[in-house]
Order: structure tokens, then sequence, then C-alpha cells
């Protein structure tokens, strides 16, 4: 059978032209699924794994469709959970349209809102921002959502586990309820259907594959480790004997263990490793990626914030320095390598304490991972972080006797020691405004009489 290509889609010429300039020529399977329901209009729901194409599947339809705003308000809204997403999103879109004259505008938190008001001055077609941003702008009357025809919400479980549910609620009662929803998500949940069920009028369902399945280009292994220090022990000798491992990326759990691996790795490759999570700035988070995409750096050290979306070509190896708490989450991380029709691996440390959580990530892929032996040549590090160390529980707490042996701690307790005086008639007369009304009146009346 013969293969389908872009063309066969009757997209605008111009929109070919910028994809033949990027050797796009045929759609990826989701892309091919997705084009004609959404072209139908009608609301449609995609669940596909992560390096699939996403992007393009909704962009390329709704760019068919499109047409310029004579009111200058945005007529298609693209949300995405993360700033670096808006960035990505707004290039690709800027790219695709550089021969047509759509107004491209992207926004999001942590910069000055009033700078980004000014950006609206000559209008907007096509609106991607974060939701928080989104909603700040539209209630300051910056941008008006009334006009928009094409809502496109994109990892929209990321958005939903990341607390944007009452700014989504929001939006989308900004919106005329008449427009066409066309929503992505890496994993169906329950958070995910509850919404479809309030606010989506009955989504065409695009599923490229079951909800948590992996990349099968992707070889998956693991290495049973001590601890976290000797998990730095590993990693440095996988970085030296792996010569493949060219373009890494590695996840932690949160941000004080990346800035503590970074520490370590950049003492042992001086200028090899950079780190972002959300405590970096915007600008230093971009020029780092910018070095990692350019293979400046030869490895990323990172936490979530890196696991979603974000199309950063030729990874060779995704490494989990630590096993993620969410199960969902280890896909969207190993994601990261083994995109466009390309092999990657990805390298996970487990620990005594994170088995249980392998298994529950083996149980969602319906897959094991295969354990590596420990290598011989890695020393292994008794020495524990602080989040590894053994918490000290007192049983029960309250039926601890202090030493009855007298002291000055006694003395301030006998000190302290309230005294019955005997009710209200052995005290002194209450102040005026300390007394209650039955005080007050006795008072009152006893002043009359004199």
């Amino acid at each position: 059978m013969e293969k389908l290509t872009f063309a066969d889609f009757d997209l605008p010429v111009k929109i070919l032209d910028v994809l033949a300039d990027l050797e796009l020529f045929e759609p990826t399977p989701i892309q091919e699924k997705s084009l004609k329901p959404i072209l139908s209009g009608r609301d449609v729901m995609g669940i596909a794994q992560t390096g699939t194409g996403k992007t393009l599947a909704y962009l390329l339809p709704v760019l068919k469709t499109w047409k310029y705003s004579k009111t200058g308000n945005p007529t298609v809204l693209v949300l995405v959970p993360t700033r670096e997403l808006v960035v990505q999103v707004t290039e690709i879109i800027e790219k695709l349209t550089e021969n047509i004259t759509a107004r491209v505008i992207g926004i999001y938190g942590g910069k000055n809102i009033n700078t980004q008001k000014l950006l609206f001055n000559d209008g907007c077609d096509i609106l991607v921002g974060t939701p928080g941003r989104v909603m700040d702008l539209s209630i300051d009357n910056a941008i008006s959502l009334k006009e928009v025809q094409k809502l496109v919400i994109d990892e929209f479980d990321e958005m939903l586990n990341l607390g944007f549910r009452p700014q989504l609620t929001h939006i989308f009662e900004m919106m005329k309820p008449k427009r066409q929803n066309i929503l992505f998500s890496a994993t169906m949940t329950e958070a995910v259907d509850e919404m479809l069920d309030v606010y989506f009028a009955s989504p065409i369902e695009i599923s490229l594959a079951k909800s948590g399945t992996p990349l099968e280009k992707i070889e998956q292994t693991a290495y049973k480790v001590e601890n976290f220090n000797t998990k730095i022990n590993l990693l440095e000798y996988l970085l030296k004997n792996e010569t493949d491992m060219s373009k890494v990326l590695i996840f932690n759990n949160n941000k004080r263990h990346a800035d503590l691996l970074f520490t370590k790795i950049d003492e042992l490759f001086p200028g090899q490793f950079d780190v972002i999570h959300s405590n970096k700035s915007q600008n230093y988070r971009l020029k780092a990626m910018k070095s990692f995409e350019n293979e400046e750096v030869r490895g990323l050290i990172t936490t979530d914030v890196m696991a979603r979306g974000l199309d950063i070509s030729n990874v060779t190896h995704v490494i989990n320095f630590e096993t993620p708490d969410i199960p969902e989450q280890y896909i969207h991380r190993i994601g990261r390598t083994g995109r466009a029709d390309k092999e990657g691996k990805a390298v996970t440390f487990v620990t005594k304490k994170e088995e249980p959580l392998i298994l529950d990530i083996e149980l969602l892929m319906d897959k094991e991972l295969k354990f590596n032996e420990f290598p011989e040549g890695v020393k292994i590090n008794p020495k524990k972080i602080a989040a590894e160390e053994d918490q000290v529980v007192m049983k029960n707490p309250a039926q601890v006797k202090l030493n009855d042996g007298g002291g000055a701690f006694h003395d301030k307790k006998a000190k302290n020691t309230k005294e019955n005086w005997g009710g209200p008639s052995k005290r002194k007369a209450p102040k005026k405004f300390g007394a209650n009304r039955a005080q007050q009146k006795a008072i009152s009346k006893s002043k009359r009489k004199k």
C-alpha cells in the first residue's frame, strides 16, 4: 500500500513548502489519524505516546482552516503546561506560518505582565500560553477570548497534575461555548475523564496505543544500587566507559537532588554538564536547553520539568538517577529519547526503597525491566544523604515522664501554676472593657443607687 504524504491532505501550498524545507513529507501515525477528525470540526481527544508528533498532529489541520482575525483577537488558543513548551510550540507555529500573515504570540508566567500586554497592540491570531498567564491577561482585559474558535490543550493530564484545573475552568467560562476543542494527552486519567464529561461535547477519541505503553524502540535497563552516593559512582563509571553516551538527559526527583548531583558531576566532568529546574531563571533554562540541543554540553541534569513535550533531537540516553514516584512519569521521561524513528536507551538506578515504584512502572507498561549486573569497578559509598537517613520516631511520646528530681524546671513549673481564687466575688473588680455583660450591669446599677 502506498504511503500517505502531507500533500494528500490538501494542506495549503505555503505550509507544504515549509514542511518540505524541514524535510517532512510523510505524516506519523498520530498525525495521519488526527488530520481528518480535527478537520471535521468535532471535538477530538487524542491519546498518544510522547515523541510521536502530536504538535504537528493538531497544528496542521488547525492552520489549514485558519483565517485572519479582523478584530485582532485570537481565534486559536493553544494551552500548554510549561514555559519551555510555550517557547517550543510558538517557534514551530512561527515557522509553519512564515509564508502567511498569522500573528503568533507566546505568553507565560515569570515575565513582566505589563510588558506582555504590549505584545497585543498589533493584534493576535494564534495565542500560545500557560493557563495561569492566559487567565491573568484575560482578567486584565489585555486579551479577549470571546472569538476563540479552536481551543487546543496539549499535555492535558500534566496540566491537571500541576493543579491548573481552576485556571482551565475559568478560561472555559471566558470563551463562547460554540468552539472546537482539541485535546492531547499522553495518559488517560480519571481527572481527564471528569473534565471531558463536564466541558466537552462527545469528543472523538484517537488512541495510538494503550495509555502508559512505552515506545518499543527504547531499550530499557536498570541497576540495583545501594544509595545516592553510590549512584554517583555508577554514573561516573558509565559516562567514562559507555562511549555512546554522547547526549544524556539525567532525571532527579527534586531540585535539591538535581543541584547536589550537578555539583558532584561538574567536579568529575568540568564544563560537560548543565542543570535546569524550576528555580532557574527562564533565560538560564532556555540557554541551557539550547546548549544541550546544539551538543555544546554532553548532558543535562534536570527534574520532571523536562519530562513533558519538549522536543530535543538525538538524545542518546535517558538516565533515571532516581525512580519517579508516579509510574506515568517514567513513560514521559524515557520518551525524551527514541524520537523521530531513532533508537534510544533508558537506564534507571534503583535503591531498595525504590523497588516498589519499579513494580508499579512494570505493571503500567505490562513489561519487565531488564536488570544489569552491578559493575565490579564501581565503589560502594556507604555514606547516606539526608533524605536517606532513618527517621527517629518516638513511641507514645505522651507517656514519656521527665525526671522527677526537681531543679529549675520544677521551680518554674510551680511558679506558673494557676491558683483558684474562688470565683468572681473573690477577685479584683473587673475593668470596664474587660468585664462580661452581667458584671457591667451590676457595676452600673451600683453607681445609680449612689
